[in-house]
């Protein structure tokens, strides 16, 4: 079998269609990709999720759960209202400015059929005013369930940066593929689960699905990767990205320090690999659903320009961007938390950290205790004597 790089991995997935509830090519490469490499166990839950499976060894790791989500912002076509006019359903959150005038596409037999953005139905969705429907001129008729995207170039690699129709969330499922990769060509041994997921740009669908139907074993280390909006000081190309927390939640302390020792390990041993460690509270994430279910979770991100396609500068859709480099470091750094050493307890150097202070701290304590209560005695007395 030809070896695929992990650069392959990611720009053939970034050029598949994909949208909410419609993740079926991206869905279609896994299970091929997956297929090449028996050591890698496939399988999906009821409701189409996907779960991947390398098991190397008898090692007493709880198991590590990498999980990302197969869909982007997109269109489902309806129906035609005219010989050229499609009325298409919007899923996911772009701001409804960005629309009107606007081109897409839509993936229909095998290519894309152009088409105009005319005209949209806004309403309120949980609180928040959202594209429903849109109006959308047509080269030529598109049958319904078609899929749409914005009409951006195909993903290319330009400088230290990809930029594709929608690195959120399919560079993160690309990291996880192109890691099991690498592990499965190793001799560590290694327990760890891949979980792709399905409508996460509705609400988690998929995640809150996985949690219901067990498809998650009890005991897994969760760890979710998302593509996240570069804010909260997160900068691009300075390394992937500890997330520690995002609008909704602070995630499992004890996993998140493993990450975090993990990732000090690596930096140890190699000068060109860089983290950061943020809470990127600018939305909301699965590892919020996962955690809420009483998982033990954490995040990894990537830092993401033009987050769901909106280019804030020029008020325009414009493609999503990633630093190659941080992909690169994601990718090594999911390798490592598979196979390294570290024993995972639960709370994470605390008790370590803690009993060393307490060691060095109490004795101190100790001795400069008396020398505390001789001052308080000093002062006790000036206060205690007769002003003149």
């Amino acid at each position: 079998m030809p070896q695929t790089t992990r650069h392959d991995v990611l720009m053939e997935l970034l050029a598949l269609p994909t949208a909410p509830l419609n993740e079926g090519h991206v869905a279609d490469y896994v299970r091929g990709w997956a297929d090449r490499r028996p050591a890698i166990r496939f399988a999906q839950d009821r409701f189409g999720n996907i779960v991947l499976r390398l098991r190397r060894g008898r090692g007493t790791q709880p198991p590590l759960v990498l999980c990302a989500h197969m869909d982007h912002p997109g269109f489902e076509a309806r129906r035609m209202t005219g010989p050229r006019r499609l009325q298409a359903d919007w899923r996911g959150w772009v701001h409804p400015d960005y629309f009107v005038g606007s081109r897409v596409r839509f993936h229909v037999d095998g290519r894309w059929v152009r088409g105009t953005i005319r005209e949209v139905v806004v309403g309120k969705v949980r609180g928040r005013q959202r594209v429903k429907t849109a109006g959308i001129d047509v080269v030529r008729p598109v049958p319904p369930g078609a899929i749409g995207m914005w009409d951006l170039p195909e993903p290319v690699i330009r400088g230290e940066r990809v930029y594709a129709r929608g690195c959120d969330d399919i560079a993160g499922v690309a990291t996880i593929l192109a890691a099991l990769d690498e592990l499965r060509r190793g001799r560590r041994p290694v327990n760890v689960l891949a979980l792709l997921t399905r409508a996460e740009e509705i609400g988690f669908g998929g995640a809150l699905a996985a949690c219901r139907a067990g498809t998650i074993p009890r005991r897994a280390r969760v760890v979710a990767v998302e593509t996240s909006s570069q804010i909260a000081g997160a900068r691009m190309g300075e390394g992937p990205i500890l997330r520690v927390g995002d609008w909704a939640a602070v995630f499992s302390p004890g996993l998140t320090a493993f990450c975090r020792q993990v990732a000090a390990d690596l930096a140890r041993k190699d000068r060109a690999f860089r983290f950061q460690r943020k809470l990127m509270d600018g939305g909301t994430c699965e590892s919020t659903a996962y955690h809420a279910h009483g998982h033990e979770t954490t995040g990894l991100c990537m830092a993401l320009g033009r987050y769901h396609n909106m280019d804030t500068r020029r008020k325009r859709i414009a493609p999503e961007y990633i630093h190659v480099q941080d992909y690169e470091n994601l990718v090594r750094w999911f390798v490592a938390l598979a196979t390294t050493r570290r024993r995972y307890d639960g709370r994470q150097g605390v008790d370590e950290m803690l009993g060393r202070l307490e060691r060095e701290l109490l004795p101190q304590l100790e001795r400069s205790a008396g020398r505390v209560r001789r001052t308080q005695r000093a002062g006790n007395r000036q206060r205690s004597e007769p002003r003149p």
